[in-house]
């Protein structure tokens, strides 16, 4: 005979299963939902960040920037610390995987190793975001602390594959006045956020319609605050993209210049030592030979004019004397001469309507592993340099000629990725910017289109023309829009021949360049960790901590 309810024979009443019917089945969906989440979540990782590889050129779909910050936000919501690095990892392979392939052409066994460096940044970002409050300020903040270190830092930063570059085809891009490509980048991802905050919430307004009403009060408190961050988040969004059509554009027009951009053409995806270093410049001279006494301003690219020596009594420079005195324009053109047995000069060279050499510009911010070897004797030791013979010596001057045909601004090939490059030339007086360039070692056309969109931000950011021009492609015309006017197909020869405004004056990103962003990124994700530490602080005193539902 069982006891009765209360006598001192009776069992204790728990909060077993028996006394909870149905616990033992929600106890297993919650361990099946944790297996699956442990399945899902890094595949969704690496899912986001190949939506972030699509949204670069030349693909260039940049809406799926915001879809890859939203599903990055999604699957590092609540995990651990070690977690969210590690799915960082994942959505930074995912990404930089497709769009640094073009690596693997210059060294199979260095594409992965670049990736995984290159993972790593995200990996740190993610791992620096809190896993639930205050994450909608705190993620972009992490993101784009994360992009200006892997810009800046090793040897100088690499750019190429960065978010960024994707958003200058979106309606982002007239922002950059304001906020530069840096904090384009974080406009992007607090979209991505906010879409993925949106996302997160109705799933759990999905869960919550089902549970039970035992703290249902706090839980909607919560959601209201969401929501309102949600809408704040989407208020800075449209301001700043309208703020940056109505912002300064770097002045008004000063003058007008007739510019011809010669594209000698030629093979391409061939290395420096696999070609005649001469053909070339004679395909720069055959389609030269097609110009008149029209343009004011002729430009050549990068690295066409290839010397065993130096430039001054050689027949290059004759032969370069003679066109600008032809054309009766301003000549511009790449030239490397060699000093001495291990060195040589990345530069560009004006030269008058009268053939005499007006000015010179060495290049600043040099390709590591392109176009010098950092600890060259160790690393010779490790792989064969045959590439990369000799090192480029830096130049410490803004990018700058002082030219008949106007304040040239001048930024050699990689160094259009960088912002503090521009901003030098413009601060020096240029009054339109020119990329004399080299992509003709690159089979794909995916550096290319990337570096047609670092042009696009560099004009945007800096309210100037832009003139690239490479001897295989893209070359191409900027309006100071960001808009591409003309631009040459890959491989084919061709001269573009366009009107270009010279323009005096600053944008706001001139003036304060990345500071502004750095700086409210800092504070945000700062103050992000604050609440965190306070809200442990309370747990440990019995306090109330506050409803982790608050993101």
């Amino acid at each position: 005979m069982s006891p009765e309810p209360g006598s001192p024979d009776a069992a204790p009443v728990t909060s077993s299963t028996k006394s909870r019917p149905g616990g033992s089945r929600r106890t297993g969906a919650r361990r099946r939902e944790a297996r699956l989440g442990r399945l899902v979540r890094p595949a969704a990782a690496l899912l986001s960040g190949g939506l972030l590889a699509a949204s670069l050129p030349p693909t260039g779909l940049w809406p799926l920037a915001v879809i890859g910050f939203a599903g990055a936000w999604v699957v590092t919501d609540g995990q651990a610390l070690g977690s969210r690095a590690a799915l960082g990892l994942l959505t930074g392979a995912g990404q930089f995987g497709p769009a640094l392939f073009w690596v693997t052409s210059f060294s199979a066994p260095g594409y992965p190793i670049l990736v995984m460096l290159e993972s790593c940044f995200v990996a740190v970002a993610f791992a620096a975001v809190p896993p639930r409050r205050f994450r909608l300020a705190a993620f972009p903040a992490a993101v784009t602390l994360a992009e200006w270190l892997r810009d800046s830092w090793p040897f100088g930063g690499f750019p190429l594959g960065g978010a960024a570059l994707g958003q200058a085809q979106g309606p982002l891009l007239p922002a950059s006045r304001l906020v530069g490509g840096l904090g384009m980048l974080a406009l992007a991802a607090l979209a991505g956020a906010a879409a993925g905050s949106i996302f997160t919430r109705a799933v759990l307004a999905v869960l919550a319609a089902g549970s039970a009403r035992n703290g249902a009060g706090s839980r909607a408190r919560g959601r209201r605050v969401g929501l309102s961050s949600t809408a704040v988040a989407a208020a800075v969004l449209l301001a700043m993209a309208a703020a940056g059509h109505f912002a300064p554009r770097g002045g008004r027009p000063t003058g007008t210049r007739l510019v011809a951009a010669v594209q000698g053409g030629g093979p391409r995806g061939l290395r420096a030592y696999e070609t005649n270093p001469v053909a070339p410049f004679r395909r720069q001279m055959a389609e030269s030979g097609l110009l008149s006494r029209g343009p004011a301003l002729v430009v050549w690219p990068e690295d066409t004019v290839a010397l065993t020596g130096r430039l001054r009594g050689s027949t290059a420079q004759a032969r370069l004397s003679q066109l600008a005195r032809r054309t009766d324009a301003t000549l511009v053109a790449g030239v490397t001469d060699l000093v001495g047995a291990h060195h040589f000069l990345n530069r560009a060279v004006a030269w008058s309507p009268s053939g005499q050499i007006v000015g010179s510009y060495e290049k600043v911010h040099r390709v590591p592993f392109g176009e010098y070897v950092p600890w060259r004797p160790l690393i010779s030791k490790l792989v064969n340099l045959r590439a990369v013979p000799r090192d480029a010596i830096a130049g410490h001057h803004p990018g700058i000629l002082s030219t008949p045909a106007g304040h040239l601004g001048v930024l050699i090939s990689y160094e259009v990725f960088f912002s503090a490059r521009s901003r030098a030339s413009i601060s020096a007086g240029a009054s339109v910017l020119l990329v004399p360039t080299n992509t003709s070692s690159y089979l794909s056309g995916q550096v290319p289109a990337q570096e047609l969109a670092a042009s696009r931000i560099r004009a945007v950011e800096e309210g100037r023309a832009l003139v690239q021009v490479s001897p295989t492609g893209f070359s191409a015309f900027v309006l100071r829009s960001g808009r591409v006017e003309a631009r040459t197909s890959l491989g084919a020869p061709g001269v573009l021949e366009r009107t270009v405004h010279l323009y005096h004056g600053s944008t706001v990103f001139q003036d304060l360049g990345q500071r502004p962003v750095l700086a409210v990124s800092c504070l945000a994700l700062g103050a992000a960790w604050v609440p965190v530490r306070t809200r442990r602080r309370h747990g440990r005193s019995g306090l109330p901590a506050g409803d982790p539902s608050l993101h």
